[in-house]
């Protein structure tokens, strides 16, 4: 039996954002709520990017971009997209990512910003530079 071999590319992740390497070997396996990104904002080259603040969905526990304004638990920051994950071709499907909950964060970097509460949300965990 011959097996095909398939090798996608989906550009480089920027993980500019990351201020150090402290917390990088202790990240969350987690599942991201597709249908709560915008394609547009946070997966305009078909993946998306590290960096992307994150939320928990209360009703499934899945994680979707934090919201200041939501109410369905994405309104709380909880940490990080880690590294880029390929976006699917609907939004039904919600790919394993993981979560960054500790460390050190070049704000500026970022690829979606963070308000005042987010940070407050994290303070203790997550050191902004």
């Amino acid at each position: 039996m011959i097996l095909a071999q398939t090798t996608e590319q989906f550009g480089s992740d920027d993980q500019s954002w990351l201020g150090s390497a402290h917390g990088t070997d202790a990240t969350e396996t987690i599942s991201l709520d597709t249908s709560t990104f915008t394609p547009a904002t946070h997966y305009p080259d078909g993946y998306f990017k590290s960096g992307i603040p994150l939320g928990r969905i209360t009703a499934g526990g899945k994680y979707g971009p934090y919201d200041g304004t939501a109410t369905d638990g994405r309104e709380v920051l909880v940490g990080f997209l880690f590294a880029a994950v390929k976006a699917p071709t609907v939004n039904t499907i919600d790919p394993a990512a993981a979560l960054l909950t500790h460390g050190k964060v070049r704000e500026s970097r970022l690829p979606v910003t963070v308000d005042a509460a987010a940070k407050a949300d994290v303070a203790g965990a997550i050191r902004f530079v």
